[in-house]
């Protein structure tokens, strides 16, 4: 496999792919039709994108926005009582007023989500096993109690949301965008045969990212030691950016290297993937290929890396 820097997600009924600069996400609408929407993102060679750690946090932030954004653009095509609007046809001042709009709504979404995530992985498990302290066990003992019970509430929400048809359909679509990127990656032209036929599981995978935030957390969290609850609470929660930042840079590192230190600990998150990645068919394979395409020149790639395949 050789890298080639893209990366994406799947939304409602369609795919985001990002590459440099630019990100496309290309929706199947409800005729069938599949309409692909190219935007530029900021600069990513600036000096935040460039420090370990820091890279990763900026780089999450990032993602959460595109995705968030991605996600309301193709939730548009599906809403009974709205048309999606055709930007091709508002004058300067309406689309920097719609413009507005978005980058609110994006905002608010995104702080609701931040919130919820924060209360339900983090918060909850660690007011869960504070009940332990009754029985006089180390904080590292109870740290890591609290990260298996966040491990475990994480998969039982994941198994939850996953028996909802649409949950089901954006997880299949979410094959359908590791398969294009593992197709391309195993130098195999980018067709419909060939990407039914890539693995769906793909290391790089946002699924993995968060895994491994929570396999991290417990290390960090058995050496905050705080006497006052509150005050460990919120020490977990100020350091959630630094663990972000060490989990992207392994995300990193097992996306551009193959070794058994990286195979090892890769496998949970691939596993995991089980659950979060299904098999697409054919439809969501063109979407999936509409959306690399856009913003990706794998053919230009596979002739420059045909020797490393």
């Amino acid at each position: 496999m050789k890298y080639s820097g893209i990366g994406g997600q799947a939304v409602m009924e369609g795919v985001m792919m990002r590459n440099g600069k630019q990100y496309a996400v290309a929706v199947r609408k409800p005729d069938k039709e599949i309409v692909v929407d190219v935007k530029n993102t900021k600069n990513i060679n600036d000096i935040w994108h460039k420090i370990p750690i820091i890279r990763g946090v900026v780089s999450f932030i990032e993602s959460l926005v595109i995705g968030i954004g991605t996600l309301m653009y193709s939730a548009s095509f599906f809403e009974d009582d709205e048309e999606p609007v055709d930007k091709s046809k508002l004058s300067e001042e309406e689309l920097k007023k719609l413009e507005r709009k978005e980058k609110a709504e994006i905002g608010g979404t995104l702080v609701v989500s931040f919130a919820l995530a924060l209360g339900i992985f983090f918060a909850l498990p660690y007011f869960i096993a504070m009940g332990l302290n009754h029985f006089s066990l180390s904080n590292a003992v109870i740290a890591f109690v609290e990260g298996i019970i966040r491990i475990a509430i994480f998969i039982g929400y994941i198994v939850v949301i996953s028996r909802m048809e649409d949950i089901k359909r954006t997880f299949m679509y979410h094959g359908a965008e590791h398969k294009c990127i593992n197709c391309v990656e195993a130098g195999l032209p980018l067709t419909v045969d060939n990407v039914r036929g890539a693995t769906r599981f793909h290391k790089r995978c946002g699924t993995s990212f968060i895994f491994i935030v929570f396999i991290i957390s417990v290390f960090v969290f058995m050496f905050i030691s705080f006497d006052n609850m509150w005050l460990k609470l919120l020490a977990r929660l100020l350091l959630i950016p630094v663990i972000a930042g060490i989990s992207y840079e392994f995300i990193r590192l097992a996306g551009r290297y193959e070794n058994k230190f990286v195979d090892i600990f890769s496998k949970p998150g691939l596993w995991l993937q089980r659950l979060t990645v299904m098999e697409p068919d054919d439809d969501m394979i063109e979407v999936g290929i509409a959306s690399v395409e856009a913003v990706f020149d794998w053919q230009d790639f596979i002739e420059k890396n045909k020797e490393c395949f």
